[in-house]
């Protein structure tokens, strides 16, 4: 009797184990006979926070993501959770003027040799209506912690108002920190400092970090840049430079012919002479210039080189350059031709309220940061931290 009962046991595993079997091969059968639709692109919300405004990650290992707020901190996303302790805070130095995100902290930069020197920047605009760029070092008992004693001004441009400072700063191929600097004049530039190679407004300057006080004019002409991205595969450089008179204007071209360019600014507004002076031949012109409106400022962007965002439906952004308007909350992108007009732009489907900035990743993935959110009981709600991501639709 034992050994019968045994034997029916052992029948009926064998006999569930085919029918697991037969349901798994059923399974895979029919999921490889399901046909996958089109690639869309959607958002997914990583973080809510006050007044971000850039976001940038660390050349090197590792998964966090540093999120600049206008108040003069710096968060750690990491890997996709934000850390409650604050990497770096100096709000005490910072002064937040002007409308939208002008004014206050603006960006972060970390030097290609940060994983060894533990050493970064900040740019951010003082209490005396300032623009600074600090070099800041991490802390040695924890490295997603900075040392905010270790702090040191090593640029300083005073500004004649509290608008139109610029304050982007970013490393390029060459090892070298760039940064941008608003006019910081009235409307329509009426001193012409962006003109004038005795002054640091107006410009992109660029600094040797291992030789204090060495900032260089490296191109002019400029109203308000606050964002300068450099594509290292095709060896191009995009400024987005906000304007205050006709037009918003993104200029792209090759890096070896942006050092040393004049943007035309306040001689030239977009394609058309605002006040001349400057011969036509002498001025770089924009890849893209379009009519300015009251807060529609243009949000400067990158060459988006995320092979997850290639083949998407009706939109293929791999490769395009991508970049936001702030009034209409929108998404734009245009195949870029280095040193010529752009050709085609394209529009995308979402509408980011209170759009503030875009960032990249080291993988190439595309962010994007909304200053605040949605009034509730007469005050703003927190701003959102998104990322672009493909889908696909089953059909």
């Amino acid at each position: 009797m034992p050994s019968s009962l045994n034997r029916r046991r052992i029948e009926t595993a064998i006999a569930a184990l085919v029918a697991i079997a037969a349901g798994i091969v059923g399974i895979a059968t029919r999921e490889a006979s399901r046909s996958l639709g089109p690639k869309f692109i959607k958002v997914d919300r990583l973080a809510r926070l006050k007044e971000p405004v850039y976001l940038t990650q660390p050349p090197g290992p590792g998964s966090q993501l540093y999120v600049v707020q206008r108040q003069g901190t710096v968060r750690v996303l990491a890997p996709d959770r934000l850390l409650p302790r604050p990497f770096l805070k100096i709000s005490d130095l910072v002064k937040q003027s002007g409308g939208g995100a002008d004014g206050g902290m603006t960006s972060i930069a970390f030097p290609p040799d940060y994983a060894r020197s533990g050493q970064f920047y900040v740019a951010y605009t003082d209490h005396g209506d300032r623009l600074v760029v600090a070099r800041y070092s991490r802390s040695a008992a924890n490295p997603l912690v900075a040392d905010r004693a270790s702090g040191q001004a090593v640029l300083t441009v005073p500004e004649s108002r509290p608008e139109r400072h610029g304050g982007f700063i970013t490393f390029g191929p060459d090892g070298y920190l760039y940064i941008g600097t608003g006019d910081g004049s009235p409307p329509g530039d009426p001193s012409e400092v962006a003109q004038d190679p005795a002054q640091l407004r107006g410009k992109i300057l660029r600094i040797n970090p291992a030789i204090p006080g060495s900032a260089e004019i490296w191109a002019s002409g400029l109203g308000d840049p606050r964002r300068i991205s450099f594509d290292r595969s095709s060896h191009s450089v995009a400024i987005a430079d906000v304007g205050d008179q006709r037009y918003e204007e993104i200029e792209y071209l090759p890096i070896d012919k942006a050092r040393g360019a004049n943007f035309g600014w306040p001689a030239y507004d977009g394609f058309v002479v605002l006040r001349g002076g400057l011969p036509r031949k002498q001025a770089t012109f924009p890849a893209i210039a379009f009519p300015r409106r009251r807060g529609c400022a243009v949000i400067g962007g990158y060459l988006v080189r995320d092979p997850r965002l290639t083949r998407i439906r009706g939109r293929e952004l791999n490769g395009s350059y991508l970049y936001g308007v702030r009034c209409s909350g929108k998404l734009f992108a245009f195949r870029p031709r280095p040193g010529r007009r752009a050709g085609k732009l394209r529009s995308f489907r979402f509408r980011f309220r209170n759009l503030t900035s875009l960032g990249v990743d080291n993988s190439g993935r595309v962010y994007v940061l909304t200053l605040k959110g949605p009034h509730r009981h007469g005050k703003p709600t927190l701003g959102s931290v998104f990322r672009l991501v493909p889908v696909r639709q089953e059909l």
